[in-house]
């Protein structure tokens, strides 16, 4: 089967494989009487900061709030700059998956060739410049590999974030895209993308984050706080983390938010004082930070994260073939999940981009 990777509509990118390596450092830790994630953070990683790391390491078991530590639970703590060591390794064992998977994946999608749509500037999820195009790149790849459809898969380059989802998406004219957040559904079914689309399983989960000035830093205990303040959040992200249930931000202009082109566009205005904070996911807020050489100037509010999303591929729902499209994706990462492939993809990404941060 090809598996063709397409810059813009007609370039071609070749997709480079995702050599999984074997990290030396990291693995599990058990929390201790009077840990906090920041302690365990100084003590593993000699830095504080990158509590962040082991709370979005660890998001299924910790929840929301990365003061739910509780005594007992074993943790996660990846490689990052060749750190921690001496603790007990916890690589994933790789398992082949059950023949009953292997029918029912290559049994879907059996018609016409999936095609799938995504774009750059999404590091380090999504850039056509990141080794395998990007972590999620990688995802979806071995996902549609394992579930292996028919008639094959491409995926295509298309530079407009704002044109995925309609018109490509909303004209059937490509199958499906990636990756995207998905609002709270059950509590906001009439938002944009609750109305018009459905979601796979989630691909990955991560923190979205508040970024601040170093000289001019913003608490966030608690909602009020940021309640007044101007926030920036790129063009076509979601606001769904802003307006929600038990989060008014926006409905009820508790905030101000400003909504430039590019990720860059708004760093550029937190520094020149023209915003308060950036709205963004971890790994993106992070990577910017470095390629505009903001580190010593801009810093990530520490007490708790915005919220927890899940990146996922969607499918607008007048699709013909909407279910089976997704039962394609899912099961696919299902498969990938089982035989020791995901995992592999996450260490050999999480690794390199905690390194590079």
């Amino acid at each position: 089967m090809s598996n063709t990777f397409f810059s813009g509509v007609l370039g071609v990118f070749a997709v480079m494989g995702g050599a999984a390596f074997a990290a030396e450092c990291g693995g599990s830790y058990v929390v201790q009487r009077g840990d906090t994630l920041s302690l365990i953070a100084e003590r593993h990683y000699d830095d504080a900061g990158l509590w962040t790391v082991i709370h979005n390491t660890n998001i299924g078991l910790i929840g929301e709030s990365p003061n739910a530590v509780g005594l007992g639970m074993h943790l996660s703590l990846p490689c990052v700059n060749g750190l921690p060591l001496g603790l007990e390794n916890n690589a994933p064992v790789a398992q082949t998956a059950p023949e009953s998977l292997r029918v029912s994946v290559a049994s879907v999608g059996a018609h016409a060739r999936i095609n799938l749509v995504t774009a750059s500037d999404y590091a380090p999820f999504t850039d056509r410049d990141l080794p395998g195009g990007g972590l999620l790149t990688e995802v979806v790849d071995a996902a549609m590999r394992k579930a292996n459809p028919a008639a094959g898969y491409a995926i295509h380059w298309v530079e407009a974030w704002d044109a995925h989802l309609d018109p490509l998406l909303s004209n059937a004219l490509v199958d499906m895209g990636f990756p995207w957040v998905r609002p709270d559904c059950a509590t906001t079914p009439q938002e944009y993308h609750c109305t018009n689309f459905a979601f796979s399983d989630p691909m990955f989960e991560m923190l979205t984050l508040l970024f601040t000035r170093r000289s001019d830093p913003i608490a966030f205990a608690q909602d009020s706080d940021v309640h007044g303040k101007v926030l920036c959040r790129p063009e076509g992200l979601s606001l769904h983390q802003m307006d929600r249930p038990d989060r008014r931000w926006l409905a009820q202009e508790l905030v101000r938010l400003e909504r430039p082109r590019a990720v860059a566009d708004c760093f550029e205005m937190l520094i020149s004082g023209e915003v308060d904070a950036v709205v963004l996911n971890e790994f993106t807020g992070r990577n910017a930070m470095k390629d505009l050489g903001l580190k010593a100037q801009v810093q990530i509010v520490q007490t708790r994260p915005l919220a927890i999303e899940g990146l996922h591929v969607l499918v607008h729902k007048s699709h013909p073939e909407a279910d089976q499209l997704l039962e394609t994706i899912n099961a696919g990462l299902r498969g990938i999940k089982q035989d020791g492939t995901y995992q592999q993809i996450i260490d050999a990404h999480m690794t390199r981009i905690w390194d590079g941060f």
